[in-house]
């Protein structure tokens, strides 16, 4: 890191040196726990948040059912759904605002966050709710947040505005939440920990000096850099705890990842057998899951065409019939994954988001986004239609981090908080 003798400070050069640092959240005092798959199904399991967004959207007609409350007509989506009516909500009408963005896609990059015009010039991003969760309650467990996705991009994003990667592999995630390493690779973890210590503790001396040197706004942002660095010491504390404990014995055997680009429920499957296992071991309790769409034909029985383009199918019923293929594919395996998280006692602990950045993919329009809400300690079984003055997407984000222990009346552009027992 660069240092200066005079008041003046290359600003940029700072925080090449430190952006790491930066990037990370504010960290509760941690006291490491761990709990094991019995003591995970107790009557008073800990509240866990799940969101998964599928970013080629879905055909709204087949999802949102026509009548309102309990007692409406399960949609072709919601068929496959029909055992567990009582566990979920359909809601109909939420959406961000300002959602134009460089490009019609775009806003999968704010699905979590809620900022405004993804992609254009001058845009930065904010932290995903996901993210906010992790900071508060993530000491509790071994991983603050579990980021996955079925493509290479993710939907989780730093305090900074910085994407955090997705892990795409099931096999390397399994290793990471399962396998122990040698004595060998333990010792060497915990040196590398303890050498990330000592790095920054030659940082905060370096960056101390500088503080009587500059005006108090740039202070004031190097109070906050302060505070980062102790931040991120409390984290590598933790981890260190955490590198010498044995992790989770489990029954399950490794998958084998899907090497079919084209095997998009394949993977999504792997995907959610996965969190099933993580979330039955309290590894985690916060997880995302990009479900990623393709430029090419899905391995689904019946579809001979480009999922993109049938996406953009521009009304051609023939174009929609075979979507519609796909995306009860989708919902199908949704419903598997409900069920397994039920039968492991998991389900009414874990609120899970099942949904699209858009509301209509053959326009990009991001209004009325499809979103199921299941699990969690939410009276369900019901489509929740949500007046169009009230329709902001992140006042759920704030009913969610509430529910989730985090002390928040406010989260990205919400106005309110939704909280959908209520409605």
């Amino acid at each position: 890191m660069r240092t200066a003798s005079k008041r003046h400070l290359d600003r940029r050069a700072f925080l090449c040196g430190t952006g790491t640092v930066l990037t990370l959240p504010f960290l509760e005092a941690m006291v490491p726990a761990f709990a094991t798959r019995a003591q995970a199904a107790t009557a008073n399991p800990p509240p866990r948040f799940l969101a998964m967004c599928a970013t080629l959207g879905f055909h709204t007609p087949f999802l949102f059912p026509k009548e309102t409350g309990a007692d409406y007509t399960l949609t072709p989506y919601l068929e496959p759904l029909k055992d567990l009516k009582n566990d979920f909500s359909v809601i109909s009408g939420l959406q961000h605002d300002e959602q134009n963005g460089a490009n019609g896609h775009t806003s999968e990059m704010t699905w979590l966050t809620s900022a405004k015009h993804p992609g254009l010039a001058g845009f930065k991003n904010t932290i995903s709710i996901d993210q906010l969760i992790a900071e508060r309650i993530g000491s509790r467990t071994r991983f603050p947040s579990l980021i996955l996705g079925t493509g290479n991009e993710s939907l989780s994003w730093s305090a900074s505005g910085v994407p955090l990667p997705a892990e795409s592999s099931p096999s390397k995630a399994f290793q990471q939440l399962f396998v122990d390493g040698t004595p060998a690779e333990i010792a060497a973890q915990v040196r590398g920990l303890k050498r990330g210590r000592s790095i920054l503790d030659t940082v905060m001396g370096q960056a101390k000096k500088l503080h009587g040197e500059l005006g108090k706004r740039d202070q004031e942002k190097l109070d906050e850099y302060f505070s980062a660095v102790r931040d991120l010491e409390g984290r590598l504390v933790q981890n260190e705890e955490w590198a010498q404990r044995p992790k989770p014995k489990i029954d399950a055997k490794p998958p084998t990842d899907i090497q079919s680009r084209t095997d998009a429920i394949g993977k999504m499957r792997l995907m959610q057998d996965l969190i099933v296992l993580a979330l039955q071991t309290d590894s985690t309790r916060t997880v995302t899951l990009r479900l990623s769409g393709m430029n090419a034909v899905p391995e689904i029985a019946g579809v001979k065409n480009d999922w993109h383009n049938l996406s953009h199918h521009g009304q051609d019923q023939a174009k929609i019939d075979e979507l519609k293929v796909i995306e009860t594919a989708e919902f199908t395996e949704f419903a598997s994954f409900l069920s397994k998280l039920k039968a492991a006692a998991l389900l009414d602990s874990t609120a899970v988001i099942f949904g699209s950045n858009l509301g209509n993919a053959s326009a990009h329009s991001t209004a009325n986004l499809p979103l199921v809400l299941a699990g969690g300690v939410f009276k369900h079984g019901r489509h929740i239609a949500i007046d169009k003055e009230k329709h902001v997407f992140s006042n759920l984000f704030v009913s969610l981090a509430q529910r989730m222990g985090v002390e928040a009346d406010k989260f990205g552009f919400s106005t309110g908080v939704l909280d959908i027992n209520q409605v």
